[in-house]
């Protein structure tokens, strides 16, 4: 992992996301890889990370997440990220949301995202979800 370049994985990861291409994001992660956001459903296998990045795809149409750093904690890298989109999917509020929050991973021996523990305030996050965030930053 050391000679990894975290940072073209970050980038990578957000333009998978703001692709709004399940199966692209899923190719980032090992076959058998991880994604947990907050305390949710622990998805396992590409096919539930696809499944899981679709459901906030299809609710934010137009989403865009920006790596705002890459850190390294451990045997971890952190990949920190700013989140935008309006919720107009399938029975949205059609509120802006505006979100910072970050994704804790571990990267397997061939640079694929193992496991990657999700973070961000899911009360800020449903306070936007009904009044709406300001589009400034």
């Amino acid at each position: 992992m050391k000679s990894l370049d975290v940072t073209g994985l970050g980038t990578r990861y957000a333009a998978a996301w703001s692709s709004r291409n399940p199966t692209l994001l899923a190719s980032l992660y090992a076959a058998n890889g991880s994604l947990t956001v907050n305390s949710g459903p622990r998805a396992i296998g590409r096919a539930a990370v696809a499944s899981t990045a679709l459901s906030f795809m299809a609710a934010f149409p137009d989403m865009v997440v920006k790596m705002t750093r890459m850190t390294r904690s451990g045997d971890h890298v952190i990949f920190h990220w700013l989140w935008t989109g309006t919720n107009t999917g399938p029975g949205g509020t059609g509120k802006f949301v505006r979100m910072t929050g970050y994704e804790e991973w571990t990267i397997d021996r061939n640079g694929l995202i193992a496991e990657s523990r999700g973070h961000y305030d899911e009360a800020e996050y449903q306070r936007q979800l009904k009044f709406g965030a300001s589009k400034q930053p």
